[in-house]
């Protein structure tokens, strides 16, 4: 079945509340995730933004001398993004040895640092690198630190396994879709399944300072390069994109995967947060622009 799920809130007001206890890909919006992760981390002192990725990658290609942390999660790496990497099915498994040779055998797009372009490869990239630092599996990380320490019971990383009350994903014409593979190629980059009201709280308690102590929180949620892009998402955070709706800041992430569309956002100046998740590919931006009016 589809279902679309909106949570919109301003202050402790409800304007929408459609929301049920079913899981959904949050795709890219799990990016949010990988960058809090890596900021815990460095919070901790077993990371630091400036790092090279070659430190914590094993057989980093020469072309990624120069690459860091910082460029990595800003999308500013030169890494391409899915379709620069034509050799990778997104629904099949493969090692992560493999995985990683692939992402090294493809050319960067510019040198680090030189231009921005969206880039989920790099997101696998830094959820690797916390698995390193951390000597911890990913998923099991940002379920310890992130998801258990913050009450977001409904929400999990990677092959769902037994796990209910999960949605199933469909095409654009309502027929069924087979799922990304989340435990090798998504991990970091569209991983993360939630509820409506888990990325709710997920929202506030992240813009509130609840899980990243200053100057993390402000470093993740403030314009650290601009895209070039419109207003909107003139900027990019770490994790999140930076730019004005209605003459307003906002922080905002969208995500699709395979059968599944996510959006998440935050106006802080109106205390106006607003959740959809939905499982088919049919969700686009009329969907949401009624809702930031």
């Amino acid at each position: 079945m589809i279902r679309t799920e909106t949570l919109v809130r301003q202050g402790d007001e409800w304007i929408v509340d459609d929301a049920t206890e079913t899981r959904y890909q949050l795709a890219s919006v799990s990016k949010q995730f990988t960058a809090a992760a890596v900021l815990l981390l460095v919070a901790d002192g077993r990371l630091a933004i400036d790092d090279r990725v070659s430190r914590w990658i094993d057989s980093s290609p020469e072309q990624w001398r120069d690459i860091t942390l910082h460029h990595l999660l800003t999308h500013t790496s030169g890494l391409g993004t899915w379709h620069d990497y034509p050799m990778i099915d997104l629904a099949q498994r493969v090692e992560p040895s493999e995985l990683l040779r692939t992402f090294a055998g493809v050319p960067l797009q510019y040198p680090p640092g030189q231009s921005w372009s969206y880039s989920s490869p790099a997101y696998v990239l830094l959820a690797h690198v916390v698995e390193r630092a951390a000597d911890t599996p990913y998923r099991e990380f940002v379920a310890d630190r992130i998801f258990d320490h913050l009450g977001l019971a409904n929400t999990f990383a990677g092959a769902p396994g037994g796990r209910p009350n999960l949605a199933p994903g469909h095409d654009i014409e309502g027929q069924p879709r087979p799922t990304w593979e989340l435990d090798v190629v998504g991990m970091g980059a569209g991983d993360v399944w939630s509820t409506a009201k888990d990325v709710l709280a997920w929202i506030d308690a992240l813009q509130a300072g609840r899980l990243l102590p200053e100057p993390y929180r402000t470093l993740m949620l403030t314009e650290r390069v601009p895209t070039g892009k419109g207003p909107d998402e003139s900027g990019y955070g770490y994790g999140v994109f930076i730019g004005e709706v209605n003459g307003r800041h906002w922080w905002h992430h969208s995500g699709d995967n395979a059968g599944y569309n996510a959006f998440a956002a935050n106006i802080p100046e109106l205390a106006r947060r607003v959740v959809v998740l939905t499982n088919t590919d049919a969700m686009d931006a009329s969907t949401i622009e009624p809702l930031l009016a």
